[in-house]
């Protein structure tokens, strides 16, 4: 079932999210739903907290982006090719490290917003997955990027908190119309303000 996208200004995409025990009720089920929610909006990302769930979980898959790749790009300017999927449940931060570089990044819960955001090369995450095995893994490239994107939402963090405070005053117009609902994207939404 494709669920809506929490949107900008609804308080649990500022709560640090909890973590959860194997037995969650209808955890497979809500993982199966934020897949589907997440191919059905275009997303390469989706955490708990933007389908209005305060739990420690998300989903990726940078593979798609190889996939949609035209065969003369340079792959080798991105080391994680061909990408990765994955569940990540209580995930925790290890360690980043590397220099931070520049990449433009845009957000499901704040629609046809993008901007150059700065984040560290790689990280290292201590995490479950789906099967609630546990792993201690580091990921780079653009998989690292939006490991770190979905990290921040469980962590009541976004995107927009990186960047400096004179650009996100010019874009507050922008988020509070999408906090109202005066927005029209092709997947649905759950507005704070309706």
């Amino acid at each position: 079932m494709i669920l809506p996208i929490v949107a900008y200004g609804h308080p649990v995409l500022r709560k640090v999210a909890q973590d959860i025990t194997p037995d969650y009720p209808g955890l497979d089920k809500l993982i199966a739903d934020m897949w589907e929610t997440m191919y059905g909006s275009s997303g390469v990302g989706l955490a708990a907290p933007q389908v209005n769930r305060d739990i420690r979980l998300f989903v990726i898959d940078s593979a798609q982006i190889f996939a949609n790749r035209d065969e003369d790009d340079e792959d080798d300017e991105y080391p994680d090719a061909p990408g990765a999927k994955g569940v990540f449940i209580n995930a925790h931060i290890v360690e980043e490290a590397g220099e931070d570089w520049a990449y433009n990044e845009g957000c499901l819960s704040i629609p046809k917003v993008r901007e150059d955001i700065y984040r560290a090369e790689e990280v290292t995450l201590r995490y479950f997955d789906e099967n609630f095995q546990e792993h201690t893994k580091t990921f780079n490239g653009i998989t690292g990027r939006i490991i770190l994107h979905e990290y921040d939402h469980i962590d009541g963090k976004l995107f927009i908190d990186h960047l400096p405070p004179l650009k996100r005053k010019l874009l507050k117009r922008k988020l509070d119309t999408i906090s109202r609902g005066e927005i029209r994207v092709d997947y649905r939404m759950l507005f704070p303000k309706k």
